[in-house]
């Protein structure tokens, strides 16, 4: 695929504006876009942040075209949290929604994905391959064996995502050892359709496309969705395991660092 890299910059937040830039672009997508709930603060600000911030790498995709507020700069964001700054810190932000026992029990190294979005001016083109181009750096940089993270579908009628969440249930469910499962209080069941009821095709248009691509990869889901009504979505846990999908993983990453 023939992108054009030239109008844009993937790398690790390094200022504070460039972090600032970051809770600036969630603010309009996860709050004015999707609903989530926002504090007086973050309203006066139009940032979105939590007190998980300080100790995530953030990954940001930047536009080097001119424009009017340099916090308007980044137009896409990954936040990667690392199994041992979750250890010697605050632990990890999904364990609020999930168990994450069997995923700390492994004892490989680890990265939590979280807060990825793209600007909408900027979705449709090469942003989001540009952002998955840095997180193969970084990953392979870590040596990283595990990826994981909360990923929402929009929206938190159940009903109506009964279809969708039952497919990953019957079809993508992790394997014991690392089945993360959703905390009792956010606790959503998955497998609300029987399988031989699912429309595998028309369950699939109703994925969201990040969790889709998460999937391509050979990613799982833990057992059970998390209802959370601050960000009015119902959030899966996706788990990547790279020696279960050595090769489809490496020949992605590889190639995607290769282009970066």
């Amino acid at each position: 695929m023939e992108i054009d890299v030239s109008r844009y910059r993937v790398k690790l937040a390094e200022m504070p504006e460039e972090r600032e830039g970051a809770q600036r672009l969630r603010f309009r997508v996860f709050v004015e876009e999707m609903g989530a709930h926002a504090t007086p603060e973050q309203l006066s600000a139009r940032r979105e942040w939590d007190a998980f911030d300080p100790y995530f790498d953030h990954l940001i995709l930047e536009t080097l075209d001119p424009v009017a507020d340099p916090l308007d700069r980044v137009v896409g964001v990954y936040r990667l949290m690392r199994g041992e700054v979750a250890e010697a810190g605050p632990g990890f932000y999904g364990a609020s929604e999930y168990d994450l026992s069997p995923i700390a029990r492994s004892g490989r190294r680890s990265v939590e994905l979280g807060r990825s979005c793209v600007a909408r001016e900027h979705r449709g083109g090469p942003g989001m391959h540009l952002l998955w181009n840095g997180l193969a750096g970084y990953v392979l940089d870590r040596e990283i064996e595990l990826l994981f993270g909360v990923a929402s579908f929009p929206g938190t009628d159940v009903a109506a995502l009964a279809e969708p969440l039952a497919f990953l249930h019957h079809t993508h469910l992790a394997p014991p050892d690392l089945r993360a499962r959703a905390r009792p209080e956010h606790f959503v069941a998955m497998d609300r359709v029987p399988a031989e009821a699912v429309d595998p095709a028309r369950a699939l248009r109703a994925i969201p496309p990040l969790i889709k691509a998460y999937l391509r990869l050979g990613g799982f889901v833990g057992d059970g969705a998390s209802l959370d009504r601050e960000f009015n979505t119902v959030d899966v846990c996706v788990i990547m395991d790279t020696g279960r999908m050595t090769e489809k993983y490496r020949a992605f990453y590889e190639r995607g660092r290769r282009k970066a």
